[in-house]
């Protein structure tokens, strides 16, 4: 047996905080289950500078980007795989539902507080949707840090699927409550064959004492 799970207090599951959880998940847009991945030419500008090339996407592991600059290369691939997790195909049991649900309702603007045991993170849902994730990141030999993402705008696919167009991350110290960074994101999305696939994304972050905007441009799509 696990003996770190054996020492976990065990949480009684809610059974309707697991399927509020469970329909805001199911009514989440996704690549579908035989996408194979798709290939696109990507135009970066940091404040003014522009770096092109292509790119391919398999899946979240399988990301490969080709600028003429390492570091922005290593950004973008970064931004790629973390669309990939988000919109690649997988079931509500292998994600969030292998955790104990529970729910408690506080009036909130964002909707119904849900937290999700054992991983340092609870949610807010509102109309079948996400509104808010909040996550505390602690490994061993890494400085903990949290973050609060606000879902702003979502828009509706074909599918009838809610598929987050704006949204704000706040980056901060779960020891001090020190406010690190924040990163605002814009993305637009073209409909390919079954799939939504990125078009732009526009990230506005204050890093290092400034405020940087960061924009991605995605063209000549071809699924694969």
């Amino acid at each position: 047996m696990d003996q770190h799970k054996h020492n976990q207090p065990t949480v009684a599951d809610d059974v309707n905080a697991r399927e509020l959880l469970r329909r805001a998940f199911d009514n989440t847009a996704r690549w579908p289950k035989e996408f194979n991945g798709f290939t696109a030419d990507l135009t970066v500008n940091i404040n003014g500078k522009e770096t092109t090339g292509p790119v391919l996407v398999k899946s979240p592991r399988e990301v490969s980007v080709q600028l003429g600059d390492a570091e922005t290369q290593k950004w973008a691939q970064e931004q790629l795989g973390m669309i990939a997790v988000h919109r690649g195909p997988r079931s509500f049991e292998e994600s969030d539902g292998k955790y104990s649900l529970t729910m408690e309702e506080d009036g909130h603007p964002f909707g119904t507080k849900l937290i999700i045991h054992g991983s340092n993170s609870f949610y807010r849902l509102k109309n079948n949707r996400i509104t808010q994730i909040n996550r505390t990141m602690a490994h061993p030999g890494m400085t903990p840090f949290a973050f609060t993402i606000n879902v702003e705008e979502s828009a509706v696919t074909q599918d009838q699927k809610n598929l987050t167009t704006r949204y704000t991350v706040y980056y901060y110290s779960p020891t001090d409550g020190k406010l690190n960074n924040v990163e605002s994101f814009t993305d637009t999305h073209t409909r390919l064959g079954a799939s939504d696939l990125p078009a732009t994304r526009r990230i506005i972050s204050y890093e290092n004492g400034t405020v940087t905007v960061k924009n991605l441009t995605f063209t000549n799509h071809r699924l694969l």
